[in-house]
């Protein structure tokens, strides 16, 4: 085997090959879709992602006779550092041909962090807890979903092998939305509805940036104390603001108030990736026309993910909180239905967070993939 080199991204051209690495692993996977260049470019650059405002972070390729054969980065994260300790620092963005590139790009990511002062690696993290996250271990067959990640069934093995070990499950469900909600799902609903105190609206997209504000409250809130879990910071949810608009629309993205206070959300999008599955990460010079006239479709909702939801801390084990969820997941329905649901993602969750996975499988939900997160200390 040729000699192996592991160079550190710089150019805008390395980054590119960066991305690209992907379509080299999965060539013959027929499950892979490659994300749009131009949206990875985006979301990778340090110039444009806030994420990098707060963060500091450093991306390597794998190469073999110039060809990229594999890819990591590493992050030190203070708010991270704030809640799960000084010395973790994490790496993501993982991708690999062969475990000799693995356990290379790992050893640089690992003595990377290790210079920076951290004594454990934690993920993948691609970048944060509110980008992609985890590695796929469960559910190879079927596609990943906008902003869920993808893999190859030797990774597990590769990182037991490097020493990590699995930190926690992550656990993407599926629910047929197509289908009429089972009756006792339906009297939960209205037992809900008959209380005066609930009330479960759409979002006003005259007052968005507002909205979303309140929904990064809750969120913040709701999932502060899940493993792994950073808040967005003030930049981030700005960011994540106007990149939602163009796609969050009313009929699928609720706000649930109790006694007149905002206390839950669900915001539901249209799975992107099934729109690009064949564009090959390109929208020029035809891919665009494509992608609009599927997302403007009469079928622009078939496959539809669930990225954001939660009810606040206060009454997340009270019936109340129990009864919100439910009634968020079916106030979606009837829109997404109309413009071709078929299929939604509602991803992803702890896989020891009982009480939404509990409340999942009432709804007639079915775990379909798991992703899994790996720890270990720094030589």
């Amino acid at each position: 085997m040729s000699e192996l080199i592991i160079r550190p991204v710089v150019t805008k051209a390395d980054l590119k090959t960066f991305i690209r690495v992907t379509e080299l692993v999965y060539k013959d996977d027929p499950a892979f879709i490659q994300p749009l260049m131009l949206e990875r470019l985006e979301s990778l650059s340090k110039d444009k992602n806030p994420y990098f405002l707060h963060a500091e972070g450093e991306y390597w390729i794998a190469e073999r006779d110039g060809i990229a054969v594999g890819r990591i980065s590493a992050q030190v994260d203070p708010t991270v550092q704030e809640k799960w300790g000084p010395d973790l620092g994490h790496f993501g963005l993982f991708e690999a041909t062969d475990f000799e590139a693995a356990e290379a790009l790992f050893k640089t990511a690992a003595g990377w962090l290790k210079a920076k002062g951290m004594k454990r690696i934690q993920g993948p993290w691609s970048l944060s807890a509110n980008q992609e996250c985890g590695m796929l271990v469960k559910g190879f067959e079927t596609p990943p979903v906008v902003m869920m990640p993808h893999g190859r069934p030797e990774y597990d093995g590769w990182l037991k092998k490097l020493g990590f070990e699995k930190a926690k499950d992550l656990v993407a469900w599926y629910l047929d939305i197509k289908d009429e909600p089972e009756e006792r799902i339906a009297r939960i609903v209205e037992m809900g509805k008959r209380n005066k105190k609930i009330k479960i609206r759409e979002i006003d997209m005259k007052r968005f940036n507002e909205e979303l504000d309140l929904i990064l409250d809750i969120f913040n809130d709701a999932w502060a104390d899940n493993w792994g879990f950073s808040p967005f910071t003030d930049a981030e949810a700005a960011h994540t603001a106007a990149s939602l608009k163009p796609i969050v629309k009313p009929y699928r993205t609720f706000i649930a108030e109790y006694d007149g206070e905002a206390v839950g959300f669900m915001v539901t999008i249209p799975d992107v990736n099934h729109h690009i599955r064949d564009l090959k990460g390109k929208l020029f010079p035809f891919g665009i026309f494509k992608l609009l006239a599927r997302m403007l479709g009469k079928k622009s909702d078939e496959r539809v993910r669930v990225p954001l939801m939660g009810v606040r801390q206060s009454i997340q084990k009270s019936k109340v909180g129990g009864i919100i969820p439910i009634m968020l997941i079916e106030a979606t329905r009837p829109g997404v239905r109309k413009r071709g649901a078929t299929f939604a993602e509602l991803s992803w969750i702890l896989e020891d967070n009982e009480g939404m996975n509990n409340m999942l499988r009432e709804v007639a939900c079915v775990p379909y993939k798991t992703m899994r997160m790996y720890e270990k200390a720094i030589d």
